[in-house]
């Protein structure tokens, strides 16, 4: 990378000292241009591998599930405050994949659809459709009007439920409640082989290809090199803590203190977003460790609960920091699986 600058910088006083002033101006754009490329693509880097001809696809279902409502209503703020705002499951029409998890009058939304299991979140059935589900999956509709069309899962939530988009938002408004969903569940029992000291989890190989398109890749140090939309200190994480593997669910943004939202700019967090959590571990369970990355999908709305916020649902894990995130506002699943 600094052989790189260092050649823009001599290619810069050449420019100026033998070009036109006319075609000093578009020259330099130019160039500009080819730096800030080589600096985000990073150099020469190797296509992340893993034991693709190993994996099982299965298929597994779901049907949407019924939006539920407490009684009484209220949702209790971490600042004493009182609401009564719409929360998880059912059909979301207009926060999808790419809009605002953050500014909307939620609790916990889940972006598009929300399937589940009829057999209950404790049966084995449902344990297998969000266990063996990951991110990037196709999805086919099999009952109901909208029958044939095909979606991808975004993100799964709790450990019951587990979130698809449609590249056509018409079809949310054929859908029914309950109607059900085969999902072709390819990914669990990924294991990368050409890198050290990183982990996947819940993502599939379609979205392996698509983070590789966007240039995502092996540097020659042997780290990952990935996109992110932000940047989360795991200081603020919540909701989530303690589980003992993170193969199904999310863990939360706290975003109750505000200095560190502004600073990292959580505030603009969208549905989607690809994230990266700073000193975060959970290769075995979610955990604080000093120098650890974690990489995750933004796949729930906010919270005025305290300990929540919006659910991230990890991808790549690495407790020695082997991973390197560069920030990318187009780093987002409507960028990278539905255009």
């Amino acid at each position: 990378m600094k052989k790189k600058n260092r050649t823009a910088s001599v290619l810069y006083k050449i420019i100026l000292k033998h070009t036109p002033l006319k075609g000093v101006i578009f020259t330099l754009i130019t160039l500009v241009a080819f730096q800030a490329a080589a600096i985000s693509q990073g150099g020469n880097l190797i296509p992340l591998e893993y034991n693709s001809e190993l994996l099982v696809k299965m298929a597994v279902q779901g049907e949407i599930a019924d939006a539920r409502m407490s009684y009484p209503p209220y949702r209790i703020g971490a600042d004493g405050e009182l609401k009564v705002v719409p929360g998880s499951r059912g059909i979301t029409y207009n926060f999808r994949t790419g809009d605002s998890a953050v500014n909307l009058a939620g609790d916990h939304v889940e972006p598009a659809v929300s399937l589940s299991h009829p057999n209950g979140r404790q049966s084995p059935e449902c344990r297998g459709l969000n266990f063996l589900a990951t991110i990037g999956n196709e999805v086919r509709v099999i009952t109901g009007d909208a029958k044939g069309e095909k979606g991808i899962v975004i993100g799964k939530h709790s450990d019951d439920r587990v979130m698809v988009d449609f590249k056509d938002p018409e079809v949310l408004y054929r859908l029914t409640l309950n109607d059900r969903m085969q999902i072709m569940a390819y990914g669990l029992g990924m294991e990368l082989t050409n890198i050290e000291g990183v982990t996947a989890l819940n993502i599939s190989p379609t979205l392996i290809e698509a983070l590789t398109k966007a240039g995502m890749g092996v540097t020659e140090g042997g780290n990952l090199r990935i996109d992110v939309a932000k940047k989360v200190p795991a200081k603020i994480m919540g909701s989530g803590l303690g589980r003992r593997h993170s193969h199904l669910g999310d863990y939360d943004i706290q975003m109750f203190d505000e200095e560190v939202v502004e600073k990292y700019g959580l505030n603009e967090l969208r549905f989607g977003d690809i994230v990266a959590i700073i000193n975060a571990d959970v290769t075995y369970g979610r955990t604080y460790k000093t120098g650890a990355i974690t990489i995750g999908v933004i796949s729930h709305s906010t919270s005025i609960n305290a300990g929540h916020g919006p659910g991230v649902t990890t991808i790549f894990t690495s407790t020695e920091g082997k991973i390197e995130p560069v920030l990318n506002p187009r780093a987002n699943l409507k960028h990278l699986l539905f255009e």
